[in-house]
């Protein structure tokens, strides 16, 4: 009698003969085409170096430090009443939410990761937060996408309100995900006004950590650069991977069945190969989805390149899910609800997309062009230049959305408080 294995096992069997089988096949690709590798592998190191590192790894440090001070503990207390019954996720996570949607992948899930080791998020908790704050930056939806792809700057404004409408729709729909779940991280009883809470939460928090300020900081480094070192081997390998599969026509094989896809929902099959590339990397596919063209050349409509880049974009590509999933690696957070979010987040960006540009961009108007490719070289002033202002962006945006969630809960707690006054009044 022959004996089946469990189906759990089956799937082991079958996710590691995948798995092995596209290492051969990548491998032999690079042999085979080692030109084609290299300069893929130049590409994604120059992407890394000169747009990833420099963007990321301050914001990194600053949030390690912030972490460390007990900064995010001073928050968690302080907006819990708002973020609990709107996302189901403590407080801690506006912290999370802040930086994630302004300061662009993989920061979210840096940071959510963080946040369950400490213990200050159950894991269902971090799978809610996770999914919806792990986002595009606005900076590269405006400025490379928009501005430097498309050339047009009003679009930028379509694709920015899109995606976060789609991000806190995604939010939302997922304070329902595992509704059952009755873990819950303990809260210490502190009693007093809120503020004072918060604050006292913050020094216990700084007690509890006791690292003088020196190692803090050298700590923080290291884990930030040892982040984006992970970081920019996925993207590497991520450039040559996709770059293999064109080469060896398993793109255009894919472009046939994602044509068809298209079709049933009205779009072009034209759009069918970015969308591919968008499917493995967001930047290389919002890149081929600005200059999609027809079979005669023709450039499709607007309407349409914007729906599937912003789709595209929120589905932010097999690389940043890789990325992720080395991120969460020593956690217990699962990345299929994360993986499912993300595709609800593509059709609801793509929704949005859709129904706003009517009304964000004027049809009789003449779009403002530029020329200008994104990655074009410039002068050193003008590289300086760049980078000062995303640096005072990427700082300023998160800042502005602690600062607005913070108005917020206290607008709340004024008229909740005032209320419960008028009501004994009147008795």
């Amino acid at each position: 009698m022959i004996r089946l294995p469990s189906k759990n096992r089956l799937k082991g069997y079958l996710w590691a003969y995948t798995m092995a089988l596209v290492a051969v096949c990548l491998t032999i690709c690079m042999v085979r085409f080692p030109e084609v590798a290299f300069q893929a592998a130049v590409h994604g190191l120059k992407v890394w170096f000169e747009i990833v590192f420099p963007a990321l790894l301050p914001f990194f440090i600053g949030s390690e430090i912030l972490m460390g001070l007990g900064v995010v503990h001073f928050m968690g207390v302080l907006l819990e009443p708002f973020m609990r019954p709107l996302f189901n996720i403590p407080g801690v996570g506006s912290f999370v939410m802040a930086m994630g949607l302004a300061s662009g992948y993989p920061i979210g899930a840096v940071l959510t990761a963080r946040l369950r080791k400490q213990k200050l998020c159950t894991r269902v908790e971090a799978e809610r937060l996770m999914s919806f704050t792990n986002t595009a930056d606005p900076l590269f939806m405006i400025g490379a996408v928009a501005v430097g792809m498309f050339g047009i700057v009003q679009l930028g404004v379509v694709l920015t309100i899109a995606h976060y409408i789609g991000a806190l729709l995604v939010g939302l729909v997922l304070r329902f995900y595992a509704a059952n779940d009755r873990e819950r991280i303990p809260q210490d009883s502190i009693q007093g006004n809120v503020f004072v809470r918060a604050l006292k939460a913050l020094y216990r928090a700084r007690v509890e950590d006791a690292r003088p300020f020196g190692r803090l900081l050298g700590d923080a480094i290291k884990q930030s650069v040892n982040t984006l070192l992970v970081v920019g081997g996925f993207i590497i390998l991520f450039s040559v991977l996709i770059q293999m599969a064109t080469t060896v026509g398993f793109t255009a094989f894919m472009a046939k069945a994602f044509g068809r896809l298209l079709t049933l929902f009205g779009l072009s099959e034209g759009l069918a190969s970015s969308l591919v590339s968008g499917f493995f990397e967001i930047t290389i596919g919002s890149d081929l989805v600005a200059r999609a063209a027809d079979a005669s050349g023709t450039v499709l409509p607007l309407l349409q390149r914007t729906v599937v880049a912003s789709a595209i974009i929120a589905w932010s590509g097999l690389s940043v899910h890789f990325q992720v999933a080395a991120m969460i690696n020593e956690t217990d957070i699962r990345m299929t609800p994360y993986v499912a979010a993300r595709a609800l987040h593509a059709v609801f960006s793509a929704l949005a997309a859709y129904f706003l540009m009517p009304h964000l961009m004027k049809a009789s108007a003449p779009f403002a062009t530029i020329t200008v490719p994104v990655f074009s070289p410039g002068t050193l002033t003008a590289a300086t230049s760049f980078w000062r202002w995303r640096l005072l962006h990427l700082g300023i945006y998160p800042l502005l959305l602690l600062l607005i969630l913070g108005l917020v809960h206290a607008t709340f707690t004024t008229l909740r408080a005032a209320s419960i006054t008028t009501f004994f009044f009147r008795r």
